[in-house]
């Protein structure tokens, strides 16, 4: 992680580099969210490490002083391209569990969303996470609402009778089984493992919610 390149040599790291910014226009607005797009399908593909503002330039076809008409920054840059990932993700796990149709059971939705968020796609956003751990001063942005997005969704599809303290916690044990499932699968490789506490997870959630039914 601590190959991600972002220094103010030429890449505008501090957000100090002194060109105009766009005024939001709707043409400016328009050619900073293409830019941001080409970014963020370069991260997708090719992950944090090495990222700099002259790659992220290639990756958009244009050049880093461009970029720095539009944002902030490296540092800015790569936040805006981390959160539209997140976006991504969020729109993927939503169609997956059904888009919020019909509810789901606890279980029934952690086993719907668990191939997006393991996806190749998604392995950027885990990366994040761990650049956050490794410079919290500088990134730690990048880690704040990893999965705090979902917490909204988990919430919602508690059984309803529940109290809000239960569906808190049952919620915030989702996301943390589910954030250490993710670890475990990026650095451990073994899918034998993970797989065993998966499903020790889905039957604690159907029992937690048959116990009251």
């Amino acid at each position: 992680m601590s190959d991600v390149d972002a220094d103010a040599s030429g890449d505008g790291a501090s957000g100090q580099a002194g060109y105009r910014r766009s005024a939001g226009s709707p043409r400016g607005e328009a050619r900073r969210r293409e830019l941001l797009d080409r970014v963020t399908d370069d991260l997708a593909v090719n992950g944090l490490v090495d990222f700099s503002l002259r790659r992220a330039a290639r990756a958009a076809g244009t050049t880093h002083k461009v970029l720095l008409y539009h944002f902030d920054g490296a540092d800015d840059l790569l936040r805006q391209a981390i959160l539209q990932l997140r976006d991504r993700r969020i729109d993927k796990s939503s169609a997956a569990a059904g888009g919020g149709s019909t509810r789901l059971s606890l279980a029934e939705w952690v086993r719907a969303v668990w191939p997006i968020l393991v996806g190749e796609e998604a392995r950027v956003l885990d990366q994040a996470i761990g650049l956050a751990m490794y410079d919290p001063d500088r990134y730690a942005e990048l880690g704040r609402g990893a999965s705090r997005q979902y917490l909204p969704t988990l919430l919602a599809i508690c059984p309803e009778h529940w109290s809000d303290r239960r569906k808190l916690e049952v919620a915030e044990m989702i996301l943390a089984a589910l954030r250490g499932f993710l670890v475990d699968a990026r650095t451990s490789g073994d899918t034998e493992g993970v797989a065993a506490g998966f499903d020790a997870l889905t039957r604690a959630l159907a029992r937690e919610e048959a116990a009251d039914a």
